[in-house]
């Protein structure tokens, strides 16, 4: 019998143990790949792809949803956007650093968007789904509320950063307003505030003072509906159609178009990817 090394032994442990963890990665983010969602039927593809126009068929044909199309890549993009999270030896995808502070922030020159949202509105198991054809990415997601405490970095290679915030309202970081305030008004990379809103529940009160926030500062945001799966689409579509309105009547620097998604069956992630590399610049897109 061959006698392994133990640089060998280690090196397979090692194997088996990623191999099992994109295994069990994959049940949670079901549908990352594209190749994937492009075999699937036609009700299905669309509820993944573009979860705004299956829920349109909720809401009755005199309500105006054109702001649903806004952004509306093709599959040429989805797939150019899906390459830059897919990781190789020349494009490394990685935890970069935290912070607790914005002077302990690292100073770096690429693109930057951040994720902003209350405490258990999914902002790390957003990022962790926006990941998972990058298994190796250490994303850490818990069941209690509050789990995010730092500024955590998250590099795309040498084309943008993604950075994690601590979240705000319940089990909030006591110095959340010195942690992130002064992220916000002098980060001078930052390209887009991704404003999370937990799509079951709609916005609630701390959401709306960080939208004011927001406004004060004059950032640039968009607004992501988390946890699209937990709700019957009727529940959603009106939820929608209120959130819009509100964008509508009362920000300026707001996106008008929200973005749906769900991090378990990575519904809305593909476009989001899309919008994400588009922002910070490195999709220019075809249609």
């Amino acid at each position: 019998m061959v006698q392994l090394t133990k640089a060998r032994k280690l090196q397979m442990i090692n194997f088996l143990l990623r191999r099992n963890l994109v295994t069990r990665g994959s049940i949670q983010t079901k549908y990352a790949s594209f190749s994937e969602v492009l075999q699937l039927q036609e009700k299905q593809y669309t509820g993944i792809i573009s979860p705004l126009q299956e829920l349109a068929k909720y809401i009755a044909p005199s309500v105006d949803t054109s702001h649903f199309q806004i952004f509306n890549p093709n599959h040429e993009d989805i797939k150019r956007a899906e390459a830059f999270f897919i990781p190789s030896r020349e494009h490394i995808i990685d935890y970069f650093i935290s912070a607790v502070r914005m002077d302990h922030a690292p100073q770096l020159s690429q693109p930057e968007v951040c994720f902003l949202g209350r405490s258990n509105v999914g902002k790390s198991s957003l990022i962790k789904a926006l990941f998972a054809l990058a298994p190796d990415v250490e994303v850490k997601v818990s069941k209690t509320p509050g789990h995010t405490k730092k500024i955590n970095f998250f590099k795309v290679g040498k084309l943008f950063t993604m950075v994690d915030m601590p979240g705000y309202g319940y089990r909030a970081p006591k110095d959340f307003a010195e942690m992130v305030e002064p992220y916000l008004t002098q980060r001078q990379n930052l390209k887009r505030t991704f404003l999370l809103l937990d799509g079951v529940i709609g916005i609630q009160p701390a959401d709306h003072i960080a939208i004011e926030m927001l406004e004060e500062f004059g950032n640039p945001y968009v607004v992501v509906l988390t946890k699209i799966d937990r709700a019957p689409k009727a529940v959603m579509a009106k939820n929608v159609l209120q959130i819009q309105d509100f964008i509508k009547k009362n920000t300026t620097g707001c996106f008008p178009q929200v973005f749906p998604v769900s991090s378990v069956y990575c519904s809305g992630i593909h476009v989001l990817r899309c919008f994400i590399a588009h922002i910070a610049g490195s999709l220019h897109l075809s249609s």
